[in-house]
Formats: C-alpha cells, sequence, structure tokens
C-alpha cells in the first residue's frame, strides 16, 4: 500500500481545490497516468500518477479543498512493482513537475528576469507528453523542444516519431483538446452564506496578501492620447510603454522582500495583465513587453483566449514584474491598483478606451 499526498504545484499556496477526478475506487492506473484536476493560484492543474497499481482510495470529492501534503489517494502498487525513488520515503509534498517517474525530469520554467539559463541536460517534457514518447517509441533526449523555454510538445513528439497509427493520432488529439472546466451554474439567490471556492478563494487570498503587505498609497494622472491614430492597438502601446518607463526608471520593474529588506531589479518586463470573467479575475503574464509589437499582440490574444477558457497554464500565472489592470472598458476613470507582493507600487491600473 502506498499513499500519495497533494504535492506542492509550484503556485506557493498551502491548498487547493479538486475539481474533478479522472480515477475511481478500483480503476488500474499507470505512472504518469492523470489522475485528479485540481484548482490553485486561478490555474487548473492536472495531477498525474506516481504509481503503477490499483487505486484503493480517494481523498477528497469535487468541491473539496484539499491542504497540500494531505492525502490525496491511497495505492495498492502492482506486484514486484517498488515506488519511485523521491517516493519511497513519505510523500510530504512536492512539486508535481519534480516528480521522478523515469530517468527524466519535467522542470520549472527559470524564474522572471533570471540571468541562468536552463540546462540542457535536463529533458522538459509534461507528463502525458512523456507518455505519448514512450508509446511511439521515441527519445525525448533527441528532440529539441520548440516550446517556451526549450519544453518538448506534443507536436515535437509527432514530428520526430514518423507515421504513426489510428489509435496514436486519437490519443494526440485528446492530449491537444483541454479538458472542459464545469462552470459554476447559475443558482438563485437563497440569502444563506456559502464558501468562496475557486477564482475568487484566489482572489480573497491575494487581495488579503496585497493589504497585509503592501503601503497603500495611489497618485491619479492623465495621459492625452489624442494624438494616437484610431484603429491603434492602444493596449499594446500601453505594455509597450510601460517598457519604455521601466527602461528609464529601473526601480518601477522590481521585485522587494520586506522581511529581508531586500529589493531585485528586473531586466525583463512581465506584465501581469487582469483579464476578467464570469467567475472572478484571471492575471496572466505577457512576458517580455519590449518587443516587437506583433509580438507582443499575438501573446496578448493567446493569454485573453486561454483566461477565458480557463486553459491557461500555470507558468502563464506567475513571476511577473509589473502589473496592469485596464477597468476603462466597463466603468469608472481612476482606481486604486492592488500591488501583489513581490511586486513593486510601479504596478498601475490603467482606465483606457478605443478612440
Amino acid at each position: 500500500m502506498a499513499t500519495f499526498n497533494l504535492p506542492d504545484l509550484g503556485e506557493g499556496l498551502a491548498e487547493a481545490e479538486i475539481v474533478r477526478w479522472h480515477v475511481n475506487v478500483g480503476d488500474t492506473v499507470k505512472v504518469d497516468q492523470p489522475m485528479v484536476a485540481v484548482e490553485t493560484a486561478k490555474a487548473v492543474v492536472e495531477v498525474p500518477s506516481p504509481y503503477s497499481g490499483r487505486i484503493q482510495a480517494l481523498h477528497g470529492k469535487p468541491g473539496d479543498v484539499v491542504a497540500t501534503g494531505a492525502p490525496l489517494v491511497e495505492f495498492e502498487l502492482e506486484a514486484g512493482a517498488a515506488a519511485p525513488p523521491a517516493q519511497k520515503k513519505a510523500d510530504t509534498g512536492t512539486v508535481v513537475g519534480n516528480m521522478p517517474t523515469t530517468d527524466e525530469e519535467l522542470v520549472e520554467n527559470a524564474v522572471a528576469g533570471s540571468d541562468i539559463a536552463p540546462s540542457r541536460d535536463r529533458i522538459r517534457a509534461a507528463p502525458a507528453v512523456r507518455a505519448l514518447a514512450k508509446r511511439l517509441g521515441v527519445d525525448l533526449a533527441s528532440i529539441h523542444g520548440t516550446g517556451r523555454g526549450g519544453l518538448i510538445t506534443v507536436d515535437d513528439v509527432m514530428e520526430s516519431s514518423g507515421p504513426t497509427s489510428m489509435h496514436a493520432a486519437a490519443t494526440v488529439t485528446a492530449l491537444k483538446t483541454p479538458a472542459p472546466v464545469p462552470r459554476t451554474p447559475s443558482i438563485p439567490p437563497t440569502g444563506e452564506a456559502e464558501k468562496i471556492r475557486g477564482l475568487r478563494r484566489a482572489m480573497h487570498q491575494t487581495m488579503s496578501l496585497s493589504r497585509d503587505n503592501v503601503m497603500n498609497c495611489t497618485v491619479f494622472d492623465d495621459a492625452d492620447l489624442h494624438e494616437w491614430r484610431k484603429g491603434q492597438d492602444i493596449t499594446v502601446r500601453v505594455l509597450r510603454a510601460i517598457g519604455v518607463a521601466a527602461a528609464a526608471e529601473p526601480a518601477l520593474n522590481a521585485w522587494y522582500d520586506g522581511e529581508n529588506q531586500t529589493r531585485r531589479l528586473m531586466s525583463r518586463v512581465d506584465v501581469a495583465m487582469a483579464v476578467d470573467s464570469s467567475e472572478g479575475l484571471l492575471v496572466p503574464v505577457v512576458r517580455d513587453v519590449q518587443r516587437a509589437t506583433a509580438e507582443v499582440r499575438a501573446d496578448v490574444n493567446r493569454l485573453k483566449q486561454a483566461a477565458r477558457d480557463r486553459t491557461v497554464a500555470p507558468e502563464d500565472l506567475r513571476d511577473f514584474t509589473f502589473m496592469l489592470s485596464n477597468f476603462g472598458m466597463i466603468a469608472g476613470r481612476y482606481g486604486t491598483p492592488v500591488v501583489v507582493p513581490p511586486a513593486t507600487p510601479g504596478a498601475t491600473d490603467a482606465s483606457t478606451r478605443q478612440p
């Protein structure tokens, strides 16, 4: 018998909410097979199985909040099977991407602004992609990943595998098609108290963190945009203007650690841009806003669509260096920004409307 505890999903939160189970008690699973989708820090993350064996017990049902490090799944291991190296001792909650199940390792993206390049000796691939490569007999070490930071994608594996069977093609389609995320049903108000969940719970935690760690100070000003030509991409121009401002005054683009009284100036401007949805705010990060306009616009379009579809990747929701919120499309002219640590008060709210 082996117990798998909810790992630290790399979001810095102490808990996660179960969205849906992919397995049931009595099911037989293989290493890297997706078991459960959980929501944490505004992202839905698929948690793979670290073992091959039979499911003996599931701790929690959809909607339950599970603490990091708490029991999640109990297994009866296959006869003669040993736990992976990282699981031989009690699981105290480790990052999902760093659970060794083979000699390969899924590593996190480098911290934004870091000058340290990722090692080329470490293979970067999601568990589902590793499973596909194993099924098709593809050596991941021979593939140059085309994803962000050298991440090996499904398409990279398929291009290296040559002609594939109908079954493999169906597998690829399933891997590339995001699982639907159940929407909160519209429930008539009853006047009774209900637990906040999902995005609203994450918003509560973020705003409480800001309240407790950032001195509230607001300065209002207006920028005359009447000289901008009609039809120009205002969002991208604002993003690029943030990049120019950060280059002129690097202190705007920094991380501050109040506990250790340190400040880290960032060389790259990664802007967290709020995207509204019916369930709350998602804040994906547009990387390196000083790039060409077309590249920034393509990234904005991709992130907005992923946020609204609830398919945005966890790595696209963290390591921002600056924050931008545009409420001008809704209402109001001025507002007080919520600055989320470790960002500095260079973060801004912008009320902009397309001319």
